[in-house]
């Protein structure tokens, strides 16, 4: 199997992300629940991987950081804690349905921030045209379509400078590119913990700039009598047990991430990236969105002029190369990009994805174009 779906998942984990979810499944119980040895072993684990993520993402606060199931989890939390019915909301033109559909469902005027694809100089003048009489800003830090690497720290002072909240979605950077809390200075900052963080399913972050809303009520381990939730961080986010398992292989993950450091990550990915272009090129039946160097993260789209994108991706399946084909859940990053009626076809990369397969998946793609063309 050559497995090229890191942007969904990185279903290929580091052996101690395992190790470390068995470990605490056999001894571990529920943190803030009494004193035996079981609970405060459990509210070590969880202690450890909040100061361990709080380091990667500098975030001086470890209680800020805030356990989800998921990105998606995380950013309803922070929508709904800044968004109203009503609300004029400015986006990016490459945002993910788990920003827009919360952002529909509430009744916001949503306004986009349009560019065209890997125009960062761009999409921050469309930011800037835009910003005056915004009530929050929220941005994709990387496309999950095509990896173009949106200009966040720049946006970020934008709002800074006319006091307008943002929300920055960090599903497609968080353990590949530098996200700083201090320095981005976002009210939330969103990621799931099963992609870059090599976490499992079922887990994710959310650190919090400001304590919000709850989306969830219920026990919190502390102050049980008052039928509101606390007002302090982590306590007022997370009702209900903890997923300690999949917290622990979590910080595994983010252990992972710190020893092997950003930059190799990145680096790695940005060959991968150079390894399937080159394989593809001139490859006839094939539009590929390849930005400038240092625009994109280890994500390539192609769009195929014949067959179906998701008739190639599962011929791909058919061959053990795994890849995914459609839409990818971003109808607004398709529509910007002028793919929305095709639909791509997208390969990602990880630190355990190699050379040798990604030539391989690109032979493959010549191969099942041609027979096709």
């Amino acid at each position: 199997m050559i497995y090229l779906d890191n942007a969904a998942t990185t279903m290929i984990k580091p052996e101690s992300v395992g190790r470390a979810m068995l470990t605490a499944m056999n001894s571990a119980a529920s943190p803030g629940r009494g004193g035996h040895r079981p609970a405060m072993r459990a509210a070590e684990i969880v202690f450890h991987c909040r100061e361990n993520a709080a380091e990667l993402f500098n975030v001086p606060e470890p209680e800020r950081i805030v356990f989800t199931m998921n990105a998606t989890h995380a950013l309803n939390i922070a929508i709904r804690s800044l968004a109203h019915a009503g609300s004029r909301v400015l986006v990016s033109g490459y945002e993910h349905n788990s920003v827009t559909r919360p952002l529909a469902q509430l009744g916001a005027r949503v306004d986009i921030a349009s560019s065209r694809l890997f125009d960062r100089e761009e999409i921050l003048k469309a930011f800037a045209k835009k910003i005056s009489g915004a009530d929050l800003v929220i941005c994709t830090h990387v496309s999950n379509v095509f990896g173009f690497i949106l200009p966040v720290y720049e946006i970020a002072e934008l709002c800074r400078r006319h006091k307008v909240p943002l929300i920055v979605d960090a599903s497609q950077s968080a353990g590949i590119l530098d996200v700083d809390y201090l320095t981005l200075g976002a009210d939330f900052i969103a990621m799931p913990g099963h992609k870059s963080l090599f976490g499992p399913q079922g887990t994710g972050l959310l650190i919090c700039g400001r304590a919000g809303e709850p989306l969830l009520c219920g026990g919190s381990g502390s102050d049980s009598i008052p039928q509101v939730m606390p007002d302090y961080l982590p306590d007022r986010m997370e009702a209900g047990t903890h997923n300690v398992p999949g917290i622990a292989g979590l910080s595994a993950g983010i252990s992972y991430v710190r020893g092997l450091g950003l930059q190799r990550i990145f680096a790695h990915e940005q060959e991968l990236l150079g390894v399937m272009l080159s394989g593809l090129e001139g490859c006839r039946g094939i539009e590929l969105f390849a930005g400038p160097e240092g625009s994109q993260s280890g994500v390539l789209s192609f769009r195929c002029i014949g067959p179906d994108c998701e008739d190639l991706a599962q011929g791909l399946a058919d061959r053990g190369i795994c890849v995914r084909g459609g839409l990818h859940c971003a109808p607004f990053a398709h529509r910007s990009a002028g793919t929305l009626g095709t639909g791509t076809v997208r390969a990602s990369f990880s630190p355990f994805t190699d050379a040798a397969g990604v030539r391989k998946a690109a032979a493959a793609i010549r191969e099942l174009l041609h027979s096709t063309v």
